[in-house]
């Protein structure tokens, strides 16, 4: 909220500083990449988008349709530990800090492609 209110100052008083939303500065001194994770839809970490610096990326439960063990469904969507490892691993890349193998190493430890092999999950909500 405070984002979009920094925005709004901005624009109804050029001239004047507008303040730094919240996320934004607690993000300001962190180093790496930034990744945001939820169980909906990657549009809703993608709105915080605009107050984060850096390399950002976001993971998310896109579709339906997919009836299974949460452990299974996170695998699925790719919203479990192990894809939140190997995102950040390619963010890496791109940042040159971790050679172009690793990710796909990381993908073949953790079975990426293999729902039965997802074990994030098992607590919290109807679980």
């Amino acid at each position: 909220r405070d984002g979009l209110a920094a925005d709004e100052k901005k624009f109804l008083y050029p001239n004047e500083d507008a303040p730094m939303p919240y996320l934004t500065q607690k993000l300001a001194d962190a180093q790496g990449p930034t990744l945001a994770v939820s169980d909906y839809m990657h549009s809703v970490p993608d709105m915080i988008r605009p107050w984060v610096q850096g390399e950002f990326a976001t993971l998310g439960a896109d579709g339906f349709g997919f009836s299974d063990t949460r452990a299974a469904a996170r695998r699925f969507f790719k919203i479990d530990g192990p894809s939140i490892a190997v995102r950040v691993l390619e963010q890496l890349v791109t940042e040159g800090k971790v050679s172009p193998e690793v990710p796909q190493q990381a993908i073949d430890k953790y079975r990426l492609h293999d729902v039965s092999a997802g074990t994030s999950g098992t607590a919290g909500g109807d679980a």
